[in-house]
C-alpha cells in the first residue's frame, strides 16, 4: 500500500489529516481480517508547486516559497516539518509505515523512469525541461473522469501557455529554473523534479511495478494520480495500482478545509483545547472515509462523548467483582459481534455499521451481567475491535475503578431525579462498605476514600 504523504512546507492541519487516518484505518482492517501489509508513504520536500489542481502545476515552488518567507533554508524547514508531522502521527495514534522515502534522496530513480519515457516518445525536452506528451496517452482521465477537451476548455486562461510545449495540457517531469533553491544534475541539466514523477518513481522502487492499493486525499486523484497513472504505465507497461482509495474533504461550513478557508486547526493546538488525538481519530473514522466530514469544535466534542462511553464501559468490564462460572450467553455474543463487525469492514471499510455492531455488542453484554471471568473475554474482546479504531484508553484498575465509581454516581444522580431515594441511598451506602464516601457539594457528587 502506498499513500501520498505530506508536503512538509508548513505544519499538517486536521484537514490532511483525514487522508492519513483513512490510511492508517485501511492498514489497520486489513491485518484484522489477515493480510500481511507493507505500507510505504512518501515526504514530499521538494516540486510541489502551489497551484496544484492545473495538469501542469505552475506557481512557486511550495517549500522554496516558505523558505522566502521564514528566511530559512529550505532542507532545515523539510526536516523540522517532516519531524513535527511525525510527532503528530504518534499524537494521533498512528503507527509508523514501514517506510517514509523524502523525494530528494530519490532523485536518480525519477531521473531513470523520465530517461524511459523519453525512449519510449511519451515524453520530450526542450530547453533542459521534460514534458510528458499527454495527447500520447490517451487513457488519461479514466480515474477522475476528466476528457482532454474538456480540461483544454474548462483551463482556459489558466493553462501554461509556453511556447516550448507541444500541447497545454503537458506536465512537467523535469523543470529548469536558475532561481530555484534545491537542484541536481541530470542529463538535460541543472534542475528539479516534477511533482508528479516523485510518487512514480518512489512507489516502484519500494513496492515494484504494480501496487495493491494507493490511497490519498481527494484533490490527489486529479491531477496528481491521473498523472502518476500515465508516467508509471508508460514506463512499465504494466498495471500500475489495483485498488484506489480516495477519502473525503474534512468541511468547515460545507466547504473543503484548506489554507484559505476558515480556522485551521493543528493537532497540538486540539490538544491545548482538551483534546486528545483519539478524540479527533473518532470524530473520523465514526463516518464513511469517502464522504464529506463535516468539522467544528462541537462535533469533535460529540466524538469525545462517544469515546467516554466505549471508555467507561471497559473500566466497568474490569471493575467487575462477581464471581462465579463462565456463561455461555457471553462467548456466542462475541462470536456473533465478530462475523458482523468482519462483514461491515469487508464492506468498503463501512465504519458506521461497525460501531451499530460495537454498541449493539455492549447492550447485549450489560443486559446478561457477566462474571468476573465473562467480563475479561469482553474487554479482550473490545481490545481487539479497537486494534482497528484505537480509540479506547489504555485502561489500569485504578482508571476502571473511577470508572466504576463514576457510572454509580451518575446513577445515583439519575435516581434522585426520579425520587427513588432508596435506590440513591443503596449506592452510596454500597460504595461507603467498599471505603467510599460520596460528598453532595454545590458543584456536583465528589467521591473519596475513607
Amino acid at each position: 500500500m502506498y499513500n501520498c504523504g505530506p508536503t512538509v512546507y508548513k505544519r499538517q492541519h486536521v484537514g490532511n489529516f483525514r487522508a492519513f487516518v483513512t490510511a492508517d484505518l485501511l492498514r489497520r482492517s486489513l491485518e484484522y481480517v489477515g493480510f500481511d501489509v507493507t505500507q510505504i508513504m512518501n515526504i514530499t520536500d521538494v516540486g510541489h508547486l502551489t497551484e496544484d489542481d492545473l495538469v501542469d502545476s505552475q506557481g512557486e515552488c511550495k517549500l522554496q516559497k516558505e523558505a522566502a518567507l521564514r528566511q530559512m533554508d529550505p532542507w532545515q524547514i523539510a526536516r523540522a516539518e517532516e519531524k513535527n508531522f511525525k510527532d503528530d502521527l504518534a499524537l494521533m495514534e498512528i503507527p509508523p509505515a514501514h517506510e517514509y522515502p523524502r523525494a530528494t534522496e530519490h532523485i536518480p530513480e525519477m531521473i531513470e523512469m523520465i530517461e524511459i519515457l523519453l525512449s519510449k516518445g511519451l515524453a520530450y525536452e526542450v530547453d533542459g525541461n521534460v514534458y510528458f506528451d499527454i495527447t500520447k496517452w490517451p487513457k488519461y482521465g479514466a480515474l477522475s473522469g476528466n476528457r482532454l477537451d474538456e480540461l483544454e476548455a474548462g483551463a482556459s486562461g489558466r493553462v501554461d501557455e509556453r511556447t516550448d510545449k507541444r500541447h497545454p495540457l503537458d506536465f512537467s517531469l523535469w523543470k529548469i529554473d536558475p532561481k530555484h533553491l534545491m537542484q541536481w544534475d541530470s542529463p538535460w541539466g541543472r534542475g528539479f523534479p516534477g511533482w508528479h514523477i516523485e510518487c512514480s518513481a518512489m512507489s516502484r522502487k519500494y513496492l515494484g511495478d504494480t501496487l495493491d492499493i494507493h490511497t490519498g486525499g481527494p484533490d490527489n486523484k486529479f491531477p496528481h494520480h491521473e498523472c502518476e497513472i500515465a508516467q508509471s504505465e508508460g514506463c512499465t507497461g504494466e498495471t500500475y495500482v489495483r485498488y484506489w482509495v480516495h477519502c473525503g474533504w474534512l468541511e468547515i461550513g460545507g466547504r473543503k478545509m484548506s489554507k484559505s478557508k476558515g480556522k485551521l486547526y493543528t493537532v497540538p493546538e486540539l490538544l491545548e483545547l482538551g483534546y486528545t488525538g483519539r478524540d479527533l481519530r473518532m470524530l473520523m473514522v465514526k463516518q464513511h472515509y469517502r464522504a464529506p466530514l463535516p468539522f467544528d469544535l462541537e462535533l469533535l466534542d460529540d466524538a469525545k462523548k462517544l469515546r467516554v462511553k466505549l471508555n467507561n464501559f471497559v473500566a466497568n468490564e474490569m471493575s467487575r467483582r462477581p464471581e462465579g462460572p463462565k456463561n455461555d450467553q457471553i462467548q456466542t455474543v462475541i462470536s456473533e459481534a465478530r462475523l458482523k463487525f468482519e462483514a461491515a469492514l469487508r464492506d468498503d471499510l463501512n465504519t458506521s455499521v461497525a460501531f451499530a455492531v460495537i454498541h449493539e455488542f455492549m447492550t447485549a453484554v450489560n443486559r446478561l451481567q457477566p462474571s468476573q471471568l465473562d467480563a475479561l473475554q469482553v474487554v479482550e474482546f473490545m481490545r481487539e475491535l479497537d486494534s482497528v479504531f484505537g480509540v479506547i484508553d489504555p485502561v489500569t484498575e485504578a482508571d476502571a475503578l473511577d470508572g466504576e465509581i463514576q457510572q454509580l454516581i451518575d446513577e445515583r444522580i439519575q435516581a434522585r431525579s426520579e425520587r427513588n431515594f432508596q435506590r440513591a441511598d443503596k449506592i452510596r451506602d454500597d460504595l461507603l462498605a467498599r471505603g467510599i464516601e460520596l460528598v453532595d457539594t454545590p458543584q456536583g457528587t465528589e467521591w473519596r476514600t475513607v
